[in-house]
């Protein structure tokens, strides 16, 4: 999973059912070059250096993240960012899946003209704000698909818009912005086979309609709504194998979030010895699924 916020609502979701998900290797990204260039780095398991950071407000910070990889330590910083390459760069190459989630079109850039993911609270007139195309945003994201499919050719990609309004650049930069994602992302279905859409964006504004479905800030959907848009994801993507299994991780998921009164009572360890058998039928059916936590959870 990699793109803006919904990539993490959306990922949260796949994990509560035990899928092999990776959100946001680079925290939360809104714009195709800086996805872009984030996948790049983990096809070719780039390694930061002291060049590719920057010290501001105290902090080490990289460009290419969020700022949740700010820290006071340069060597702690680069350590992470590379150790997170690492990984994201094993797990890519057998990846089946790479779902991308664009945010915006509206793009950053410095003097030098290279795009930032993060403004990090660096005063805006750093910086040059512009639209990106339709056409260059195509063209970008055709790239990058080439590579990934050179990388690992069995991978598929699944491409939303997020629903999430950025109404701080204003009402009508905000629909050009959408408006460029969505004619790039369909332009490349007419000619890419290996690529698919799923219609968050459309699901939010078109079908649900209403400032009910948001949370208290008007732009974000709250629980609600991403709760019905999960259901669209489940019935168009998730194939019936899994969906059968749902019910099993929902039980097994709501007992370890269950808080016991009286933890010793002989109710309590016959409800523990009920979920840990849940636990071995599914481990036997599904051995593909790390079950060991869950298996250490009700152990007796």
């Amino acid at each position: 999973m990699i793109g803006s916020c919904f990539s993490d609502n959306l990922g949260e979701k796949l994990r509560h059912f035990k899928f092999d998900v990776r959100i946001n290797p680079n925290g939360t990204l809104f714009n195709p070059v800086s996805i872009s260039k984030a996948l790049s780095s983990y096809i070719a398991c780039k390694s930061y250096n002291p060049d590719d950071l920057f010290f501001h407000d105290d902090l080490w910070k990289s460009w290419d993240h969020h700022s949740q990889f700010s820290h006071r330590e340069q060597n702690e910083i680069l350590r992470t960012i590379n150790m997170s390459i690492q990984e994201t760069h094993n797990l890519l190459k057998r990846s089946s899946w790479l779902i991308i989630t664009l945010g915006s079109a509206w793009v950053y850039e410095k003097e030098n003209g290279s795009v930032v993911a993060n403004c990090h609270k660096v005063p805006t007139d750093k910086f040059r704000k512009r639209l990106l195309t339709a056409l260059e945003t195509k063209a970008m994201l055709a790239d990058c698909i080439h590579e990934l499919t050179s990388f690992n050719p069995s991978i598929r990609i699944l491409f939303t818009i997020s629903p999430v309004r950025h109404l701080r650049d204003g009402f009508i930069e905000n629909n050009r912005s959408k408006a460029v994602l969505i004619q790039a992302v369909h332009d490349l279905l007419e000619e890419k086979n290996n690529i698919m859409y799923f219609p968050a964006y459309e699901f939010i504004i078109d079908d649900l309609r209403d400032y009910r479905f948001y949370a208290e800030d008007m732009v974000h959907p709250n629980y609600m709504a991403t709760d019905y848009v999960w259901e669209k994801f489940q019935q168009s993507c998730i194939n019936d194998r899994s969906l059968f299994y749902f019910k099993d991780i929902n039980l097994i998921n709501a007992a370890k979030a269950h808080k016991p009164f009286q933890p010793d009572t002989a109710a309590h360890q016959q409800f523990r010895k009920k979920n840990y058998n849940l636990v071995k039928k599914l481990q036997a059916e599904l051995p593909e699924l790390n079950w060991e936590s869950d298996l250490e959870f009700f152990k007796d």
